[in-house]
């Protein structure tokens, strides 16, 4: 670790050196040490004991990298990203991965778990373009499984050749549960739904309007040597380049960023808050708040409830940071009658009600791959009973004339035009309004037909949202 050291104002330049610091050289910086060559021994054990938590232990992809790489004080910047690259790319394509091995090495099944995790890297790199021969040689591979990267592509012959039904499930890498969703979904496009969902996401972030816009962000970014261009759909966002720990950046301490996908921007414009009261009915560590908030321009009531006080802990650190102080954070409790009771005050009272409603997540696989592999139909039918319930409790909040708007961060019908009309068809007095008229016309048209907004990374670029508005009659 670098430690900086403040001048001394009444000093004068001395071409002496000090006995202790005479023949030393001084430390490489960040930057020097992020353009060696990657120590790649160090890589793959870190790369192992991630996923190996992930694979073998069940933890969440996210949590497994932040555990192993506190550990790994002693890597490069450069090699910390490849560790975080590679784990997530194996991630993606695990069961694509996994059926080329059985191919390429018979022998796969009956390796040690070590063993087969490092030749799973190891195809996973092959398999994301880097050189065969670059790849065999740097990844400490037993003589026998160096053999079988050579009959990958006889490997991915074979599976070309499945059937579709058959081929489309492993080549998209997801359950065959969530495949045919995606086929039914989709149809001659989800191949290509499938393959945007297994790239690296873009880092996206969104400028705080409270404190400067987009173009001020940008220039502001510049002068930190971050590269960022504009977001194609949001007003509101850059993309920056991801080699950046953005954390770190001056911008971000100072509340004049906040990470957020651009799908997710979009949900929050939306809701097009008026200064008055809104209510986040679901608002976790708050990032969709603090974006309404800024839209209320710091003025009227915005309630942020949610059922675990630990994220609304974090919404109430992020708020401060980003110079947000119209938010009332309320834990409320999860069903019963006190959840009931809670809700007293603002029934009926809403201009707007945003149920950012918890779900499966199919929209972030490119974010967290390893969600696929836990998703199973009993799970999908649990969101989908929850969503028709916390629809059901939060649309009495909204008064007359106001607007509940639903969204998730899921790209399947049932968890949303499928809860839309069950939910239209118990509540007459609620009705869709297209989603173009509040975005306008332009971009409206770009976020493409029909009364929702349904975004999805082949054809947005941005992870997949859903967004429905619902207009409470006076």
């Amino acid at each position: 670790m670098s430690v900086k050291h403040k001048p001394r104002p009444a000093s004068r330049p001395s071409s002496k050196k000090s006995p202790s610091s005479a023949g030393k050289k001084p430390a490489p910086s960040e930057r020097e040490r992020a353009q060696r060559p990657l120590r790649e021994d160090l890589v793959l054990q870190a790369c192992l004991e991630a996923y190996g938590l992930v694979r073998h232990e069940g933890r969440l992809s996210d949590r497994a990298l932040d555990f192993t790489l506190r550990r790994k004080a002693n890597l490069y910047s450069s090699e910390r990203r490849a560790v975080a690259e590679r784990v997530y790319a194996l991630l993606r394509r695990q069961r694509t991965v996994d059926f080329l091995l059985s191919r390429a090495s018979p022998r796969f099944d009956a390796l040690d778990k070590t063993r087969q995790d490092v030749l799973r890297l190891a195809a996973s790199r092959v398999l994301h373009g880097e050189p065969m021969a670059d790849v065999a040689r740097t990844s400490s591979l037993h003589p026998q499984d160096a053999q079988a990267l050579n009959k990958l592509p006889e490997a991915a012959a074979a599976l070309e050749a499945l059937p579709e039904h058959k081929r489309f499930p492993i080549a998209a890498s997801l359950p065959d549960f969530l495949a045919e969703h995606f086929l039914k979904l989709y149809g001659a496009d989800a191949p290509r739904a499938a393959e945007a969902m297994n790239e690296r996401a873009p880092l996206t972030v969104r400028a705080n309007l409270l404190k400067e816009d987009r173009d001020a962000l940008a220039r502001r970014l510049a002068a930190e040597e971050v590269e960022a261009t504009p977001t194609p759909l949001s007003p509101l966002g850059l993309h920056l380049e991801t080699r950046l720990n953005v954390f770190a950046l001056e911008s971000f301490r100072e509340g004049f960023v906040e990470i957020q996908d651009e799908g997710s921007q979009l949900l929050g414009l939306l809701v097009d808050a008026p200064p008055t009261r809104v209510v986040d009915a679901c608002a976790g560590a708050g990032g969709k708040t603090l974006q309404l908030a800024a839209q209320m321009k710091n003025r009227g009531d915005l309630h942020a409830l949610d059922v675990d006080e630990r994220r609304l802990d974090d919404l109430k650190k992020r708020a401060r940071r980003a110079g947000v102080h119209n938010v009332r954070a309320q834990k409320i409790p999860a069903e019963g009658a006190e959840a009931e009771t809670a809700l007293d005050a603002l029934r009926g009272k809403a201009d707007r009600v945003l149920v950012d409603a918890p779900c499966s997540g199919t929209g972030t696989f490119r974010r967290k791959p390893d969600a696929r592999y836990r998703l199973t139909p009993a799970d999908l039918d649990m969101h989908v009973a929850r969503q028709k319930t916390l629809l059901e409790r939060f649309c009495a909040l909204v008064k007359p004339g106001g607007r509940l708007i639903y969204g998730t961060c899921s790209v399947l019908r049932e968890e949303n035009e499928g809860v839309i009309e069950d939910f239209l068809s118990r509540h007459p007095d609620f009705s869709v309004r297209p989603v173009a008229e509040l975005l306008g016309a332009e971009l409206g048209g770009k976020v493409g037909p029909g009364p929702y907004l349904r975004l999805a990374p082949h054809t947005h670029g941005t992870d997949g949202f859903f967004g429905a508005v619902l207009v409470r009659a006076k």
